[in-house]
């Protein structure tokens, strides 16, 4: 049990260094006072960037910054439902 806690806080501050404001990237989920939004970071590791990439990239960023968009994706992946359908396409 006392894991959890300790898990939840650590997500609950990560969770904070990111903002969503509608006059900002259309709404999307930002790093707090820049308009690098959570999506820009996944896609650069997705696309290959390293840690230390990103930080030289753009140095308005910390390693606390990239924990907290992954924490927040990673969070935001947990809610999403799959709808099950009656046709499911097969692929050949």
């Amino acid at each position: 049990m006392y894991f959890c806690a300790l898990i939840y806080k650590i997500v609950e501050k990560l969770v904070s260094y990111i903002s969503i404001n509608p006059d900002i990237r259309f709404g999307k989920p930002c790093i707090k006072d820049t308009r690098i939004a959570v999506i820009d970071i996944l896609e650069w590791m997705a696309a290959g960037m390293s840690r230390e990439e990103i930080l030289n990239e753009y140095p308005v960023l910390t390693d606390i910054h990239i924990s907290a968009a992954l924490s927040f994706a990673a969070n935001r992946e947990s809610f999403i439902k799959i709808i099950p359908t009656y046709a499911t396409p097969t692929f050949a």
